[in-house]
């Protein structure tokens, strides 16, 4: 039985809570009353039927938290207003001032921000950037005072891989709490709490929307306690659960998550394989290719691929814009995980140390494979290499 489609198609849905609709509704209201003040008192905000206001919880956004802890296999999850919310929400509920965190050179560059101009001068943490494919690298980064790990497989920018499980197994054998960014594989193709992460966001503007026209962010544990207190202090007292109507779109854009990730997959394999055999492209990184140089590891714990990846032009780097200027299949924006194709060379402006530290050129290009069609997307990146 394959128990992701039916968190997808049914977990939480229960009809006959909902006049039999198959589609549950949305609870626009800010809070719920009750019968008598005891009543009120008692109530237990973490099960699954019970509320008082909507800063604390709502039942769609509740539903759409259920479906996401089954695909994930964690025991809770709780969803936020957008993908930094539930990110530095991990980062406060696991830190302390003085921590010390260790994190991947090549995260999300918000979060290296975030703890650039507020974890360090505000609350004291120092942080060590590492490759996350040096074992030991990361074992001699751990301090007495580590309390998080911060991780993204496939990682921005060049999609390196790494050995979650090695990881998770040091990280524990030092008591440190592991985060990963799994937005790029989604549930569907990498579990990574099974591997021994404890905590897994989702920029939920990706794919789990689906169609680039929500913003918010989960985290998902199994650590139950872990969980109740990110809901409870973390979202409560900062404010930054989800929209009820933001939640109920991101129901549906689960509902077809399975489908799109085939279909965004075969378009992109298709796609990666064209550009590493054109003479003008220098290099591809894309995980499904046999050529990336984690493909060992990915065999291992990725159960697919997503549409996004990044090339290098063998030309100078401004050539890079003039290539995605000429396609016009693919919007120049900066997100992704919607039905339509998008392309950016996101270090262009980047200084030669940022590029150094990261180890990618100033001409990398970003494509986001959309559902525009095979057939579609390489007709427009072989007349835009043409015109180079």
């Amino acid at each position: 039985m394959n128990e992701d489609l039916l968190a997808l198609t049914h977990t939480a849905d229960e009809y006959d809570r909902y006049m039999h609709a198959v589609v549950p509704p949305v609870f626009m209201n800010s809070l719920h009353v009750y019968e008598k003040f005891e009543d009120y008192c008692n109530v237990d905000v973490f099960k699954d039927d019970e509320y008082v206001y909507g800063r604390s919880s709502n039942p769609t956004v509740h539903i759409l938290e259920r479906k996401i802890a089954a695909l994930e296999h964690g025991s809770r999850a709780v969803v936020f207003s957008s993908g930094m919310a539930a990110c530095t929400a991990a980062i406060m509920a696991t830190c302390k001032a003085g921590s010390h965190l260790v994190c991947m050179k090549d995260i999300y560059q918000p979060i290296k921000r975030f703890l650039k101009t507020v974890g360090i001068p505000r609350l004291n943490f120092s942080v060590t950037y590492v490759s996350g494919n040096d074992i030991q690298e990361i074992e001699d980064a751990i301090q007495d005072n580590t309390s998080l790990m911060i991780l993204e497989s496939p990682a921005t920018f060049v999609f390196r891989v790494v050995d979650l499980k090695a990881i998770t197994d040091i990280a524990k054998k030092h008591n440190v709490k592991t985060y990963i960014d799994n937005t790029c594989l989604t549930p569907i193709f990498q579990k990574p709490l099974d591997l021994g992460v404890d905590i897994v966001m989702h920029t939920m503007s990706k794919y789990i929307g689906g169609h680039s026209d929500i913003i918010g962010g989960v985290l998902v544990s199994k650590d139950e306690e872990l969980m109740r207190r990110i809901m409870s202090e973390m979202r409560e007292w900062f404010g930054g659960i989800l929209g009820p109507m933001e939640g109920w779109l991101a129901i549906r854009g689960l509902r077809t998550l399975e489908a799109r990730m085939k279909r965004h997959q075969e378009i992109a394999m298709a796609v990666a394989d064209f550009l590493e055999k054109s003479d003008k492209v220098k290099q591809v990184n894309y995980t499904g290719l046999a050529s990336h140089p984690q493909a060992d590891i990915i065999k291992r714990q990725q159960m697919g691929h997503s549409s996004l990846m990044s090339i290098v032009l063998d030309a100078p780097a401004e050539k890079a814009v003039e290539f995605i200027d000429h396609l016009h299949l693919f919007g120049k924006g900066c997100s992704w995980g919607g039905f339509e194709s998008l392309a950016l060379c996101p270090l262009y402006k980047e200084s030669q140390e940022e590029l150094a530290v990261l180890g990618a050129d100033r001409g990398l290009i970003r494509l986001y494979c959309g559902l525009e069609g095979e057939e579609n997307l390489l007709e427009d990146i072989e007349a835009a290499l043409k015109l180079l």
